[in-house]
């Protein structure tokens, strides 16, 4: 940590650099400007992805997030004991200073129209990404990659062990 040096302070510390009482001064004049201006905030990749991710997951239709490929690398993954399931598979977002552009894939239910599906999700996305960060969502661009059939087996559902 560094210390900024003190110049032009005064000996009493209730008594500004003139004489008169500096406790009558505002806040801002000491600081150097209002509590919200002062640092920087930046915000990772990875945190978006997740907010997209979750958001993404919450609309009707959504059945997976991700390529049959990386649904099938997180299914293995999800099964080694200390993993979890990674809500930010199938998204990718790049972040700027003050907005952001994301990237999902995902695989709708049969059925469902995949027009409204992808409508929802944006707007869902955007919502909780601009309401959670700041941040500004210059575009959402979805990529369907599947479609889950009624009398399709989930490869990520199979949970019956190897060995009884």
């Amino acid at each position: 940590m560094t210390e900024t040096p003190q110049r032009n302070r005064p000996e009493n510390p209730d008594k500004d650099a003139t004489g008169g009482d500096s406790r009558s001064s505002s806040l801002t004049k000491r600081g150097g400007g209002a509590p919200a201006t002062r640092g920087r905030t930046t915000i990772a990749d990875g945190v978006v992805e997740k907010i997209a991710g979750m958001a993404a997951r919450d609309v009707v239709g959504v059945h997976a997030m991700g390529s049959g490929l990386s649904r099938t690398f997180g299914a293995v993954r999800d099964r080694v004991p200390g993993g979890s399931k990674s809500v930010t598979r199938g998204v990718k977002a790049e972040v700027g200073e003050s907005q952001t552009a994301l990237d999902l894939e995902i695989v709708v239910d049969y059925g469902v129209s995949i027009a409204d599906v992808a409508r929802d999700v944006r707007e869902n996305v955007v919502a909780a990404v601009e309401r959670m960060t700041g941040l500004e969502v210059i575009e959402v661009n979805i990529a369907v990659s599947d479609v889950k059939l009624p009398d399709e087996d989930d490869d990520e559902d199979q949970s019956e062990p190897r060995v009884q």
